[in-house]
């Protein structure tokens, strides 16, 4: 029974969406109730192909900057990299407590080690463990996903409590046995929920989404298959896979292998909390390699989206100095494009094939899984939940549409359904669901140290730089004596290649002599001159090919 209900006035819960809609990735919503704020996830997304050079796309944290007093601490649902990805950067700007799960927060404690972060309070839960944040409750809940220690959360505060899935699927056959934890999730439907936030990424498809166990049988009929080394590529983070994997291989006589960054660092750490387990005699170093059998080797690696500089991409392109792709190898790439990736997945696999590797991936076995409920899974959920407003996350728009269908369909009203727009603020109680303000909200651009200093401006100049090239136009002036002492000399980047093209560039270098000697150089303001200077020349570059490079006076005042 709500507090309304009762007859004391009860103030409305405000849950604002930083990233994780109308995109798959970078989630972080926000519950506001009062003056207690509570942030669940915190998460970075794969740049996009126009983004050019740039690391990591994390959220706009501008609204809770300005209330950063007021944030009481961060739930973790899971360790995935579109969940845990942007801690580092958003605890410099916004700090308060960690709470999640053991992996899923030494998962963060490794990235805050990276970045030389210290002195951030982390505090580890157990499935079905409450905290007490300000005005508000989290009860974590286990979910099914790709990776340990996967939780819903249940959010409580005097409006009423917020159930946020997180990612989940429903496998009724796990490989730590911990099946998902339906019963604490029909108790708080039995309660009353008022809203529900639950994932979307795979509500288009049909039906229920396949177990992991399905994909150790694969594992195994494909060791038993392989006469040289198995070189497997997956996401670092699925600890259960790998797990699986590496124990049909042990199962066979293979010592294994850790190769690639992520995947060293994160099977170590896996290790030392007890979620990974390999018998010592077993675990080899890249450079002991050569010291073993093909056929007793296992190698797990990164590379599984065709990262460039992943493990498996330098393998296949004989660019790694420990391992380089022979025809008696097999590579396993345990997982399936993210949206965006497929033609870089591509290049590397008909790279491997030309190494003469056998190369298995899931359009040919079944070596992947989805970690995401389908359609049926997701009715599931809401018929246990039954939530009085639905706001469906973690999706592309039309995903969340679809999700919003899916709800009716199981008797909501339309009514009471929400398809969130970034920075968009939901205010709610039991009694009413109204929208309020919009706060600030984006994305922040990281590339290399830099967090926010890549903007439309310097995306708009890379992509002109990629496209067309640049002229660089250098002269030296003497301003006192209104006089031209050297240049212009021409430099070409990425246009044209002089040796074949002397006459464009002599005439260009002709063109800007002639724009200055026609100038009065003492009484000159540079800026004005610059701009001349690079209309003139793209003007004649234009009119002679037909293209359109970056132009770059530099005047040396001497």
């Amino acid at each position: 029974m709500s507090s309304q209900a009762k007859g004391v006035p009860t103030s409305k819960l405000r849950i604002v969406s930083l990233g994780g809609v109308d995109e798959i990735g970078k989630n972080m919503y926000v519950f506001e109730y009062e003056d207690d704020i509570v942030v669940v996830d915190c998460g970075s997304i794969f740049p996009k192909e126009d983004m050019l050079g740039v690391d990591l796309v994390i959220p706009d944290v501008t609204y809770l900057v300005q209330k950063k007093r007021n944030v009481r601490g961060y739930l973790l649902t899971h360790g995935h990299e579109d969940h845990i990805g942007a801690t580092p950067y958003i605890l410099r700007q916004v700090p308060a407590p960690l709470y999640g799960t053991k992996l899923t927060l030494a998962l963060v404690d490794l990235k805050l080690k990276e970045h030389r972060i210290a002195g951030v309070p982390m505090q580890v839960v157990q499935p079905r463990d409450t905290v007490q944040l300000g005005k508000f409750s989290a009860q974590f809940i286990h979910v099914s996903h790709s990776i340990a220690g996967a939780c819903a959360i249940a959010l409580t505060c005097p409006a009423g409590t917020v159930i946020c899935s997180g990612d989940f699927k429903i496998d009724y056959t796990p490989i730590d046995g911990e099946v998902i934890d339906l019963h604490t999730l029909a108790a708080y439907g039995e309660r009353g929920v008022m809203a529900m936030l639950c994932e979307s990424t795979n509500v288009e498809r049909p039906g229920f989404t396949m177990s992991e166990l399905k994909v150790g049988e694969t594992f195994d009929k494909m060791f038993q298959q392989a006469k040289g080394r198995v070189i497997v590529a997956m996401f670092a983070s699925n600890i259960h896979r790998m797990q699986m994997v590496i124990d049909a291989g042990i199962s066979y006589g293979r010592r294994v292998c850790f190769i690639g960054r992520s995947m060293v660092n994160v099977s170590h750490v896996a290790m030392e909390i007890g979620e990974l387990r390999v018998p010592d005699d077993y675990l080899i170093e890249a450079d002991d390699l050569d010291q073993f059998m093909d056929d007793q080797v296992l190698v797990m690696t990164t590379g599984s989206q065709g990262e460039p500089m992943a493990g498996l991409t330098r393998m296949a392109y004989a660019e790694h100095r420990k391992l380089q792709i022979r025809p008696s190898d097999m590579v396993i790439i345990s997982a399936t494009p993210i949206p965006g990736n497929e033609k870089f997945i591509s290049r590397v696999i008909n790279q491997l094939y030309r190494c003469g590797a056998t190369v298995i991936y899931s359009a040919m076995a079944e070596v992947h899984v989805s970690g995401h409920a389908c359609q049926e899974e997701l009715k599931l959920m809401h018929a246990l939940v039954r939530p009085k407003y639905f706001i469906p996350v973690h999706g592309e728009y039309r995903m969340l549409w679809q999700h919003a269908i899916l709800a009716e369909s199981m008797g909501m009203d339309g009514r009471n359904i929400v398809i969130p727009e970034l920075g968009q603020v939901i205010e709610m109680n039991e009694e009413e669901l109204s929208l309020g303000e919009v706060v600030p909200t984006g994305t922040v651009l990281v590339d290399g140290l830099g967090v926010g200093d890549v903007g439309n401006v310097v995306l708009r100049d890379r992509k002109h730089l990629s496209e067309d090239g640049l002229i660089i136009v250098v002269m030296a002036i003497d301003r006192d004596e209104a006089k031209l002492l050297s240049g212009p000399d021409i430099v070409s980047r990425g246009f044209i290649y002089v040796r074949e093209n002397e006459d464009i560039i002599d005439n260009t270098r002709e063109l800007v002599r002639q724009l200055l000697f026609s100038t009065s150089l003492a009484g000159e303001n540079w800026p004005d001159l610059k701009n001349r200077i690079k209309d003139e020349v793209h003007r004649f570059i234009f009119d002679k090919i037909k293209r359109n490079p970056m132009i770059l006076p530099i005047i040396l005042d001497v």
